[in-house]
């Protein structure tokens, strides 16, 4: 993605771009309708309200059931990411679909859930996890942790990444802080992660657990230290606690 203002992106031709997608796989899907109320409801939007427009107009315009929808989306996404990051090189386009996700998910959270595996290998899912993990967040952290030990470097660092009590562009959950002893198991699993990608999104989950609950967040980093310290480990610890000095 070019240096421009994230927003920008988000206007008539990603529409079309979109549009010209999901019609190969939804033949009832009217993408002229679809383009034109997102084109209206763009206008003088910033960043968040536009992806809104986007989910609002793929809500009124995808055919067939929530789950008939999910799997006609899934055959857009195209090929998985080969590298770490990328994902706002290449992905950014589906973070519409991402804002309808997020704001549907619930209608079938297991389809949902496997949905988001699914996009994260793409682009990220870091923000259509959050309101699974608020409403059912037992079930949905059994699942993160799995995806912390995945095989795909994307999915495990949405393992982290969606539990972040400070997530940019998303609401403070208080997830992490409510079920400490699941969310540490998932960082426990990645402290060790050879991926700069991975290591930047755990260090940042510390930086965010410290500023709401600095004991919690020294819990983490002190049994850490215990013993040989991985010198990936010990990146992590340090830009954790990079807001403490």
């Amino acid at each position: 993605m070019a240096s421009k203002k994230l927003k920008d992106y988000y206007n008539k031709s990603c529409a079309v771009m979109l549009a010209e997608k999901i019609s190969t796989v939804d033949k009832k899907f009217s993408p002229e309708d679809f383009i034109k109320q997102v084109c209206a409801g763009i206008r003088g939007k910033e960043f968040l309200a536009r992806q809104d427009v986007f989910s609002k107009a793929l809500d009124t315009y995808l055919s067939g059931t929530y789950a008939k929808r999910l799997s006609n989306l899934e055959r857009i996404l195209g090929p998985e990411l080969e590298q770490a990051e990328g994902m706002f090189k290449y992905g950014w386009w589906l973070w519409p679909i991402g804002r309808y996700i997020e704001h549907n998910c619930y209608q079938d959270p297991d389809r949902s859930t496997k949905f988001i595996y699914e996009l994260t290998k793409r682009f990220t899912g870091e923000f259509a996890i959050r309101p699974l993990l608020e409403t059912n967040p037992k079930e949905t952290l059994k699942v993160m942790k799995k995806w912390s030990r995945d095989k795909n470097v994307h999915v495990r660092r949405l393992a982290s990444e969606g539990i972040r009590t400070r997530l940019p562009w998303a609401k403070k959950s208080r997830v992490f802080l409510d079920n400490f002893k699941e969310c540490r198991a998932i960082l426990d699993n990645l402290k060790a992660s050879k991926e700069k990608f991975v290591q930047k999104s755990v260090g940042n989950n510390l930086n965010d657990l410290l500023k709401d609950d600095f004991q919690l967040g020294m819990t983490i980093i002190k049994d850490w230290q215990h013993g040989e310290l991985p010198p990936q480990t010990a990146w992590i610890i340090k830009h954790g606690m990079r807001s403490l000095k």
